[in-house]
């Protein structure tokens, strides 16, 4: 089941600040105000743990202004710089494996609202070549991770297993043929606009021959594991406006819970 944690989080926060800003307002001046009438009427300096139970604020209220300034640093780091994310499937094969968790830089293409994704601060366009965190343009509740291929106005061209890019073929260099089992693949060093990464081609696949013209504000987003990829092939353009942040690290890899968590690999994406 899908559900939206940048909503959650939003919320969480507006609901604990409300309860810091009450408690800071109302109910604390009130606890000082009940204090210095106690230590008025009292002959004697108060016990500490008479002191203490006039400052205890309701379990409720005590919650909530302990939650709220965590919740909002943690919101600010989520929404406006970094963010981390699982990776789920084997689309992004070789370059990402199943269970990396990865860093994406939330503002490298402009600084966006949580949960309304309005942008308030432009930043830089994705490049060719860059790995990109979207939301799903079918649905926007998904998170995908795929490689920039065209950009804004870019005629992108996929046959026999080849990009073409303005009519240009991109380089391909092979490196390897992995093993006649199923799927039986090549790996493969491709170079788009000067950047470099290593893709998987499926021979087993049927060569996929078609072309696209990128629209204005547009994005076509490809995964490296080039035959076995849900992409821009089949369900089309990714808006600007649906862009989440650039894939820059990864971090730890955990593939199933009942694993033992890697810091091995820690590494750059490219």
């Amino acid at each position: 089941m899908d559900f939206d944690f940048a909503l959650i989080l939003v919320l969480l926060t507006f609901v604990s600040g409300v309860v810091w800003g009450y408690d800071r307002l109302v109910l604390s001046p009130k606890r000082e105000a009940k204090l210095q009438s106690a230590m008025g009427q009292a002959a004697e300096e108060l016990p500490a743990a008479v002191v203490n139970e006039i400052n205890r604020a309701p379990g409720w209220v005590d919650t909530g202004r302990s939650m709220f300034p965590v919740l909002l640093i943690v919101l600010i780091l989520r929404s406006f710089l970094v963010e981390p994310f699982q990776i789920p499937s084997g689309s992004m094969l070789p370059t990402l494996k199943i269970g990396d968790f990865i860093l994406v830089n939330k503002f490298h293409y402009g600084l966006r609202l949580p949960v309304l994704n309005t942008e308030v601060v432009s930043m830089n366009d994705p490049l060719r070549g860059d790995v990109v965190v979207f939301k799903y343009p079918k649905q926007p509740s998904i998170n995908y991770i795929k490689r920039v291929v065209g950009l804004p106005g870019d005629v992108v061209r996929y046959q026999n297993k080849q990009l073409y890019i303005n009519g240009e073929l991109q380089p391909q260099t092979l490196l390897a043929q992995l093993p006649p089992i199923r799927p039986e693949r090549l790996i493969i060093n491709e170079e788009l606009s000067g950047i470099q990464h290593q893709s998987y081609i499926d021979l087993n696949r049927p060569s996929q021959n078609m072309e696209w013209t990128v629209p204005q504000g547009h994005y076509f987003m490809v995964g490296d594991n080039r035959d076995n990829s849900n992409d821009s092939r089949y369900w089309g353009f990714v808006p600007e406006e649906l862009l989440v942040g650039k894939a820059f690290a990864v971090w730890m890899h955990w593939p199933t819970f009942l694993s033992i968590p890697s810091f091995g690999d820690v590494r750059m994406i490219e």
